[in-house]
C-alpha cells in the first residue's frame, strides 16, 4: 500500500534512476492514473512495453513504485502503483561531492525540461478545451523580495495549501464525483536570483 507521506529522494542511486527522462515520465504517468500496467503506460508515452517494462522494474527497484496489489484478474498482467504520495529532493543530500551535485543540477534540469514540454503542449492545444478550463487555467510570475526564511515558510504554506486541494480532489473522486475533473499540472518554483 502507498505511503501518504512524499518520499524525500536523498540517496545518489536512486536520482540516477528517476533521472531517467523515460523513468521520470513513467512515474509522473503512473502517478496522476494511480494504478497501471506496462502496456498502458506504453501506449501513454509511445514506447514498446517490454522497454517501459524494463524502466517500471527500474523505478520498483529504488522503492519508487511497487505493484499494486489485488488488481489483474489473472495474474499475467501486472499492475503498478506510486510507493508514496510524491517524491522531494533537496540540494542537502547532494551538495556534499561534485559529482553528486552534478547528478542533482542535471536531473532537475531534466525535469524542468519536461515541465516546459508539458506546458508548451498544453498553450499548443489549449483552443481545444472548453470555455470553463480555459478560463480557470492560469500563469503567474512572483519577484518578490524574501529573506531565505520567509522563502521556506513560503513553500510549506503552499505545499500545504496543494496538499488540501490533492486531498479534497482524491476523496471526491474516490466517492465517484468524476464529471468534469481533469488531471492539473500546478509547477511552482521559489529561488534566489540576482539580476
Amino acid at each position: 500500500m502507498p505511503s501518504e507521506e512524499r518520499r524525500r529522494v536523498s540517496d545518489l542511486d536512486t536520482l540516477k534512476a528517476i533521472g531517467h527522462p523515460l523513468r521520470l515520465k513513467l512515474y509522473r504517468a503512473l502517478h496522476i492514473k494511480r494504478t497501471a500496467t506496462a502496456s498502458q503506460l506504453a501506449d501513454q508515452v509511445d514506447e514498446a512495453v517490454s522497454l517501459v517494462s524494463y524502466h517500471l522494474r527500474k523505478l520498483a527497484d529504488h522503492g519508487l513504485i511497487e505493484p499494486a496489489e489485488g488488481r489483474g484478474a489473472d495474474g499475467r498482467e501486472r499492475w503498478w502503483q506510486p510507493s508514496s504520495r510524491g517524491l522531494t529532493f533537496s540540494d542537502e543530500d547532494f551538495d556534499d561531492a561534485p559529482d553528486k551535485a552534478a547528478v542533482y543540477a542535471a536531473a532537475g534540469r531534466m525535469s524542468f525540461d519536461q515541465h516546459v514540454e508539458l506546458y508548451r503542449a498544453h498553450q499548443d492545444a489549449r483552443h481545444t478545451w472548453d470555455t470553463e478550463w480555459r478560463s480557470a487555467s492560469w500563469s503567474a510570475e512572483n519577484l518578490l523580495r524574501l529573506t531565505a526564511e520567509e522563502l521556506a515558510a513560503l513553500g510549506r504554506e503552499m505545499g500545504a495549501l496543494i496538499d488540501r486541494y490533492e486531498e479534497a480532489g482524491r476523496a471526491r473522486e474516490e466517492a465517484g464525483d468524476t464529471a468534469g475533473r481533469e488531471s492539473v499540472a500546478l509547477h511552482t518554483y521559489g529561488f534566489p536570483f540576482r539580476p
